[in-house]
C-alpha cells in the first residue's frame, strides 16, 4: 500500500519545485542560496498547497545540509530545546517549523537566543500572516518570502509529472487534456489539492479507462475554495467582499459571498453584511440598513440552501446603494479623542448635581430650550467629530437640519436661557 500521492511526489531539491519562479527561478533568493552556499533563517509564508514544507526540505537537500522537521502543533518545549541544542553542535543544521504561526508566546520566545547567535537556520512555514501571528522580535531576525497561489499552468505541469513518474502513477492511467485542465481549475493554486483528487480519480476507474471532465465532475463538483476560518485565505475573502459592496461592485460582492456561502460560513457572512450595512451604506441609506437586518435574520430561519436568496437580496441592495461612511468616521474620532480630551461632564448635565440652583439646573420641561444648551465638555466646544456626507436623501436632510441648529450658538448660561435673555 503507497502513501498518498501528494507524499510521493515531494521533490528532492530546488530543481523539481513546481512554481514560485520568484524565488527558485535563475534569479530567485532561494536560488541565490544555494548557487552562493549560503543562507539566512526565514519565515515562508502562503496560502496551503503552495509548497512552503516541500521547498524548506528540498533547499535543505539542495545545500547539502542536516534538516530537522518539527511541528508547531506537537512539538513540545523540551522537544524544541532539545533539536535547537543539537543543531547548534552540528552547524549548519536548517530547523523547519511547520505551522510556526500556532507556536504561543512562550515557544516563540525560545527561539530568540538561538536566532541571536546564529546556531542553525530556521526555517517556518506558516499560512497566517507573519507580520500579525509572530512576534516583533522573531520577525526581526528572519527573511519573510511570500509564495503565491500556484497558477493553472503551474499545476498542469505538476500533475503530468505525477502522472509520468515512477513514483506517482507510473503512466498506468489516462487523463484527457482537459479534464487535467478543469482539475488545475478547481485547485485554486493548491497543487496537494490537485494531486488528492487526481489519485481519487486514478482510483475509481480501471487503467483502461480515460478520464474526462464529466468523470471528475463526477467525483467532485465543488472547487477548493480555501476558506478555513483560521487562514488569511478567509479574511481575505471577507475583506474582497466588503470592499466589493463599498465599491458598488455588485458582481464581485455576490462572488465573495457565494465563496463564504460555499465554505459553509453563513455566521460570518452574516456579521460582515451587518457591519458593512452600518459602516459603508449607513445614513446614505437607513431603510437599506434596516433591510440588511431583516434579510440576515431570514437567512438564519430558513438556513442553507435557502439563505442564499435573501442574502443576495441585500448583497444587491447594499451594493447598489448610495454610501456614507459619516457616522462611522463620526464614532471613530470621538473615540480617537478620548484619551486626549478632558472628560468632565458639565455640573447641569449630571444625574445628581451637587449644590446648582435650580435656575441653573437642566430645563427637563424645556424642550425649546435643549437645542440652545452647551454640551461639550469644557474647551472642546468647536470640536466637531461628525461630518455629513450627504450622499443619500435622508442624509442631505440631516445635514440641512445640522446646519439650521448651529446657526443658533449653545450657551452653558440655563439661567439666561431661561429667562429668555440669550
Amino acid at each position: 500500500m503507497d502513501r498518498p500521492l501528494a507524499q510521493r511526489m515531494r521533490p528532492k531539491d530546488l530543481s523539481e519545485v513546481v512554481g514560485q519562479k520568484h524565488l527558485i527561478g535563475p534569479e530567485g533568493f532561494l536560488s541565490r542560496c544555494v548557487q552562493n552556499q549560503s543562507l539566512v533563517s526565514m519565515v515562508l509564508y502562503g496560502p496551503s498547497g503552495t509548497g512552503k514544507t516541500t521547498i524548506a526540505a528540498a533547499l535543505g537537500n539542495s545545500l547539502d545540509i542536516p534538516v530537522i522537521a518539527l511541528n508547531a502543533v506537537v512539538t513540545s518545549k523540551s522537544d524544541m530545546l532539545e533539536a535547537f541544542n543539537r543543531a547548534a553542535k552540528n552547524f549548519p543544521t536548517m530547523i523547519i517549523i511547520d505551522e510556526i504561526h500556532r507556536l504561543p508566546k512562550d515557544k516563540q520566545d525560545l527561539l530568540l537566543p538561538f536566532l541571536e547567535k546564529g546556531d542553525f537556520f530556521m526555517v517556518g512555514t506558516t499560512t497566517a500572516n507573519p507580520y500579525v501571528s509572530l512576534n516583533p522580535a522573531v520577525r526581526s531576525r528572519v527573511h519573510i518570502l511570500e509564495l503565491k497561489p500556484l497558477s493553472p499552468e503551474d499545476i498542469v505541469i505538476g500533475l503530468k509529472r505525477a502522472i509520468a513518474a515512477p513514483e506517482g502513477l507510473d503512466g498506468r492511467r489516462k487523463f484527457e487534456e482537459e479534464t487535467l485542465k478543469t482539475i488545475a481549475s478547481m485547485s485554486g493554486g493548491d497543487l496537494r489539492f490537485a494531486y488528492n483528487l487526481l489519485e481519487t480519480l486514478a482510483l475509481s476507474y480501471p487503467a483502461s479507462h480515460t478520464v474526462t471532465v464529466d468523470d471528475l465532475k463526477s467525483v467532485r463538483s465543488v472547487p477548493n475554495y480555501l476558506s478555513d476560518k483560521d487562514e488569511d485565505e478567509h479574511y481575505n475573502t471577507v475583506s474582497g467582499l466588503q470592499k466589493s459592496i463599498r465599491g458598488s461592485e455588485v458582481d464581485a460582492a455576490l462572488f465573495y459571498a457565494a465563496k463564504l456561502l460555499q465554505g459553509g460560513d453563513l455566521e460570518g457572512l452574516i456579521r460582515r453584511l451587518l457591519v458593512t450595512a452600518y459602516e459603508d451604506v449607513g445614513l446614505a441609506n437607513p431603510q437599506a440598513v434596516d433591510r440588511c437586518y431583516h434579510a440576515c435574520q431570514v437567512a438564519r430561519e430558513v438556513g442553507m440552501p435557502e439563505a442564499q436568496i435573501p442574502i443576495g437580496f441585500t448583497i444587491v441592495d447594499l451594493a447598489l446603494s448610495p454610501k456614507s461612511k459619516s457616522a462611522c468616521l463620526a464614532i471613530q474620532a470621538a473615540t480617537g479623542s478620548i484619551d486626549e480630551a478632558p472628560v468632565h461632564v458639565r455640573e447641569f448635565l449630571k444625574l445628581h448635581p451637587v449644590g446648582l440652583s435650580k435656575a441653573a439646573s437642566y430645563p427637563y420641561d424645556r424642550p425649546d430650550l435643549w437645542p440652545r444648551i452647551e454640551y461639550m465638555p469644557e474647551g472642546m466646544e468647536k470640536v466637531r467629530y461628525y461630518h455629513a456626507q450627504a450622499a443619500g436623501k435622508y442624509e442631505r436632510a440631516l445635514a440641512q437640519h445640522q446646519k439650521e441648529l448651529e446657526a443658533h450658538p449653545r450657551s452653558t448660561d440655563i439661567a439666561a436661557l431661561k429667562r429668555g435673555e440669550l
